[in-house]
């Protein structure tokens, strides 16, 4: 195993860490990340907290599936084909897409914040 797949497959494992594919990348290493984001530009701009937390946030879960995407690529291309400011910028669109349909999902009331499918159990009691 080369250095080149090693270093590949270190950065798709810290992808993957990033990624929404773990279950457990919230609690454990985005929203602490995005806080000390929020924390840091909250001490020069402090009505800037909520929305830089909301968006260190987004942007952490983004660049895990990039790395992710970029590591994979590199350990199990055979060609050599590298990871290109093409294939970022697709992945980026791709984010951006994903997280549009996501808010739309949500004001149609499709989707909905966690808290709020508790709402219509409380009342029902």
């Amino acid at each position: 195993m080369g250095f080149e797949k090693f270093k590949n497959g270190l950065l798709a494992i810290v992808g993957y860490m990033l990624s929404p594919l773990s279950w457990w990348n919230d609690a454990i290493v985005n929203l602490p990340i995005a806080l000390a984001l929020a924390w840091i530009v909250s001490n020069v701009w402090p009505s800037a907290f909520e929305i830089t937390l909301i968006v260190g946030y987004w942007l952490t879960n983004v660049l895990g599936l990039i790395m992710l995407h970029k590591g994979l690529t590199g350990m199990f291309s055979a060609d050599g084909k590298k990871f290109s400011w093409k294939t970022f910028w697709k992945d980026v669109l791709i984010s951006v897409f994903y997280t549009v349909v996501i808010i739309i999902l949500i004001k149609l009331k499709i989707f909905a914040p966690f808290p709020e499918y508790f709402k219509g159990i409380n009342q029902n009691r």
